[in-house]
């Protein structure tokens, strides 16, 4: 056997050894993902009965035509484009700040890690719990109680629509904030020392050099910590579920509640399917344009 007949075997054999490690993920990811997506597309395109199997119909896109005209949908809808937008930009600013705050610190920066990690490990669940029993409440809240020491009017944050938007809000905020702040950090503590080195040399001030240094060179990771931190704002449901359940009415109903809501509460699984489509195709699209824009500054 030659030499290229021995290395095409070779690679031959490495294709086969990395198809037998892939397999398994592949068939759970199938079984786990993609089958139930399928399923799900499917049921988008039904009538579904739960009481009366026998009256289940395809009904095509009528689900979807329904959704579109539906006034409920496009108020989740609106208030998932500000929940996100807004949740994110916070996040992105508050996260920059506190990195560029620590990185000044160095003695400090380990502990300041090991806090910020406490919210982002807490099960969603347990922040919405948290915050409504603990932080929000009208009676015992700390926020409230904290309003009265300082001589304010406290207010039902979780009872008025406006306040309890705000609420929501603030509560995704708090408990990925620390996220964009470790993966920023992690960025500019690996920026090269002597460009900063030269700019002061150049006497140039401390304004000048983030805007001309800094942020071009983490531009890259803030793009990335954008498309992680939408995908998964767009998703939210736990703790905006466990914190206000959608309420008070449908104020803090994004789409990700609303379809919850028609599935298993009104039991009009086929819509509730429709409502999911479209939050899964409405990510997929964010998520392309992100990326786009990710090769654009790289």
């Amino acid at each position: 056997m030659n030499a290229e007949a021995r290395l095409a075997y070779a690679e031959r054999s490495e294709r086969r050894f990395a198809l037998a490690f892939a397999t398994p993920g592949i068939v759970v990811l199938a079984v786990t993902t993609t089958f139930p997506l399928i399923y799900l597309v499917w049921q988008s395109l039904h009538d579904i009965n739960l009481a009366m199997p026998a009256l289940n119909r395809f009904v095509g896109l009528g689900n979807y035509e329904r959704l579109f005209g539906d006034g409920e949908f496009w108020y989740a809808l609106e208030l998932t484009a500000v929940y996100t937008t807004v949740t994110v930009t916070l996040q992105l600013l508050l996260g920059l700040g506190m990195a560029l705050l620590i990185l000044r610190i160095p003695r400090a920066q380990t502990v300041f890690r090991i806090v910020a990690i406490l919210p982002i490990v807490l099960a969603p669940v347990v922040v919405g719990l948290f915050w409504r029993t603990l932080m929000l409440s009208q009676t015992f809240g700390i926020v409230d109680f904290a309003l009265r020491a300082v001589g304010l009017t406290p207010y039902n944050w979780l009872g008025v629509p406006d306040l309890a938007v705000i609420a929501v809000i603030a509560i995704h905020t708090w408990q990925w904030t620390p996220f964009v702040f470790l993966y920023l950090l992690a960025a500019l503590v690996s920026l090269p020392e002597d460009l900063y080195e030269a700019a002061r040399i150049d006497r140039a001030n401390a304004w000048g050099r983030f805007i001309h240094i800094t942020l071009p060179l983490i531009r890259p990771a803030i793009v990335i910590v954008v498309i992680l931190r939408m995908t998964v704002a767009l998703s939210a449901f736990a703790a905006l579920y466990a914190a206000t359940n959608g309420g008070p009415g449908t104020a803090t109903e994004i789409i990700n509640l609303f379809a919850y809501r028609k599935s298993f509460v009104e039991l009009t699984i086929g819509y509730g399917a429709a409502a999911a489509v479209f939050l899964l195709v409405l990510t997929l699209g964010v998520t392309f344009v992100l990326f786009r824009l990710r090769r654009a500054v790289a």
